[in-house]
């Protein structure tokens, strides 16, 4: 599908949609690269939808976070969550990781099936970023419902629901640490908001909602593509298998080859911008293709081909410049650990299922399995 989609051309215009707008698609890599980084390419939604009618009825604090504001705005918030995923920080981090990891894997009996996606790619995530937040244990099972919710295939009022029970769950929590503080990441931004008065309610609300979210979809969709991908390319596997140290060096190609986020969050242009060739007049949105952008074969030679040699450091699996990931370094750290764990205690995985019976996710934002069935011995 990448690939006949680029054929039209790595920049593309698309028939107006329901609300009869016209957008660009980008799916050419050294054009994806450029878009990412132009900040005449806005990502302040609220500019954009102003006065204009939508159903849709998402939470402010969803509607306007991080992701959806330019600088100085984001440059301010991003700066406030930055030291949080810094290298150093997540290697703090790897021990619970890897205790984690440990207790979800003790739950799969050799020669049984077994989810790979429900029982770690998406369990261990949740895990790991509620701890770091400090939502407690048992509210974590709604919590990842409800984010489930907000990148569903059901209806759009589905996930607008979701995104208010989200902001509503994450208010009372705020409100809750503050009559008992604590030492965790949310304990340090209410102290931004209430001892530097650096944030607003809002944005403190929308900030803590944000990173609950992204710091588990994205990595448990990765998980669930990178473990696949090495399943159906017995070759790599079994490399992997044997120097499990050369996991991290692998997992570039993993997440270039199939990205756990297809399309980049909304943009639009502010000024006219010639992507590729193509001039995009003012004011209209610009879908950057993540996924299509890191198969285009004039910078990833062979693109549908999972090799481990490949230097993919370049993926754009992350994003690109101001945006790009804040949370990377702990994305890539739950990743290494838990595929290190997999080869190293079950050596003879393999899929449970045929590979075409596999069920994807139906969204447009995210890629991933919605099930992985696997055994070994």
């Amino acid at each position: 599908m990448y690939e006949a989609t680029r054929g039209a051309g790595p920049v593309r215009l698309l028939p107006a949609g329901s609300a009869g707008r016209p957008a660009y698609l980008v799916t050419g890599y050294a054009e994806a690269r450029e878009a990412l980084g132009d900040p005449r390419l806005s990502k302040d939604t609220g500019a954009f939808f102003a006065g204009k009618e939508s159903r849709r009825r998402l939470h402010p604090a969803v509607a306007r976070s991080m992701l959806a504001t330019d600088p100085p705005g984001h440059t301010r918030l991003r700066k406030l969550v930055t030291g949080a995923f810094t290298t150093g920080a997540v290697r703090e981090l790897r021990p619970f990781i890897a205790r984690v990891t440990d207790e979800l894997l003790a739950r799969w009996n050799p020669g049984e099936p077994f989810d790979f996606v429900a029982g770690v790619a998406v369990p261990l995530p949740v895990i790991v970023i509620c701890e770091l937040l400090g939502v407690p244990q048992a509210d974590r099972s709604a919590v990842r419902s409800w984010s489930a919710g907000l990148f569903g295939d059901g209806e759009p009022e589905a996930a607008d629901e979701a995104s208010h029970a989200l902001a509503g769950y994450m208010t009372d929590l705020i409100a809750a640490r503050r009559r008992a503080p604590g030492g965790s990441l949310l304990d340090r931004l209410i102290a931004a908001r209430d001892g530097q008065d650096r944030l607003s309610e809002e944005e403190l609300v929308s900030l803590a909602v944000l990173l609950l979210v992204a710091g588990h979809e994205t990595t448990a969709n990765a998980l669930g593509n990178a473990l696949l991908a090495l399943l159906r390319n017995p070759a790599a596997l079994a490399r992997l298998r044997q120097d499990p140290d050369g996991i991290p060096a692998a997992l570039d190609e993993l997440l270039r080859f199939d990205s756990p986020v297809s399309t980049a969050t909304f943009r639009f242009t502010t000024q006219p911008v010639t992507l590729g060739g193509t001039a995009i007049p003012a004011g209209v949105p610009v879908l950057v293709a993540l996924g299509a952008a890191n198969r285009d074969p004039a910078r990833f030679p062979a693109p549908d081909r999972l090799d481990p040699d490949r230097d993919a450091a370049a993926h754009l699996a992350f994003g690109h410049g101001i945006h790009r990931c804040v949370g990377a370094p702990l994305a890539l750290a739950e990743a290494e650990l838990a595929l290190r764990a997999v080869l190293t205690r079950f050596p003879e995985v393999r899929l449970a299922v045929p590979a075409e019976e596999l069920r994807w996710r139906r969204t447009r934002l995210v890629r991933g399995l919605a099930s992985l069935p696997v055994l070994a011995r």
